[in-house]
């Protein structure tokens, strides 16, 4: 990408419900920027309420682009959303563009470069799963450690998906996965783009996640999730996965009640920010407070 193009890029990250969707709108309405999506739930067509997507209104006041792309029986990795976005901006020619969301990956991705690593077979990852369920955390980290000393002391704990991983990663490949992710080069031209995040006060923070949820509610969250449910979608799949899925589609099968069901939806949801507030404190230290 050229000197010009990238500088002509404003990444906007943060957690869920902090506001980048307001800053972004307000920013393509100054600028004439496009608003690219960078958050892996709106990608999904099927996701409009439930992930917070820009309503017809906000979409009419700027353009919007990778919104609701993906059906949910086809799931994006993050290669192919950077190709994706790398498509995109080459079409854009030098226009101005706001990249928004709340997956960090999507932002390491474009500014650090995406490691080229091999897939672990379904074998050898249903074999490192087994061996983490035995072994427990702390016995199964140990072991970690002994091939990727570096993923060991990084990942978070209780991150079950991502210990298993690093550990498949090395040992199908017989190379530590912190190798292949440091073996990379960014998307993006460093210094040519300018990055925000948006990190609100935790106590607002949350407060705005409980409020979200019950509006999502009021303006058909349930609809959208039996809608999921009467296409029998495997629960693997994203879309399956993305937050308040699991806790409505429970009441909808007479599991738990509504009130409860958005209570955990609640708890979901500001679980969910916190993590996001993580990833973008620690990888992203750079970057502008707004």
């Amino acid at each position: 990408m050229s000197q010009g193009e990238a500088a002509r890029l404003t990444l906007i990250g943060g957690p869920t419900a902090s506001g980048k969707s307001a800053r972004a709108l307000e920013l393509a309405e100054r600028t004439g920027a496009v608003i690219i999506n960078a958050d892996s739930q709106q990608l999904y067509a099927g996701l409009r309420v439930l992930s917070a997507r820009p309503d017809a209104d906000e979409e009419a006041r700027a353009e919007h682009r990778l919104y609701g792309v993906a059906a949910g029986d086809d799931p994006w990795s993050v290669g192919r959303w950077v190709r994706a976005v790398q498509d995109l901006l080459a079409e854009l020619d030098g226009r101005p563009a706001v990249l928004v969301g709340g997956t960090g990956l999507y932002f390491t991705a474009l500014t650090k470069g995406l490691a080229d690593i091999p897939p672990v077979p379904d074998a050898v990852r249903q074999s490192i799963e087994a061996d983490y369920e035995w072994m427990g955390e702390a016995a199964f980290r140990r072991r970690l450690a002994d091939v990727d000393p570096e993923a060991a002391a990084r990942i978070e704990d209780n991150d079950r998906q991502r210990l298993i991983r690093a550990l498949a990663v090395a040992i199908d490949s017989g190379r530590a996965l912190s190798d292949w992710q440091a073996d990379t080069r960014p998307i993006l031209t460093p210094g040519c783009w300018t990055g925000e995040l948006i990190i609100p006060e935790r106590e607002a923070l949350y407060a705005a996640c409980d409020a979200r949820c019950a509006v999502m509610l009021e303006r058909g969250a349930l609809d959208e999730v039996q809608s999921l449910m009467d296409r029998g979608l495997p629960p693997a799949l994203p879309v399956m996965k993305a937050v308040g899925v699991r806790e409505l589609a429970a009441h909808l099968r007479g599991e738990t009640s509504r009130a409860v069901a958005l209570d955990q939806m609640r708890q979901a949801t500001r679980n969910y920010a916190k993590r996001q507030l993580t990833w973008f404190r620690n990888q992203m230290p750079d970057w502008e407070r707004v």
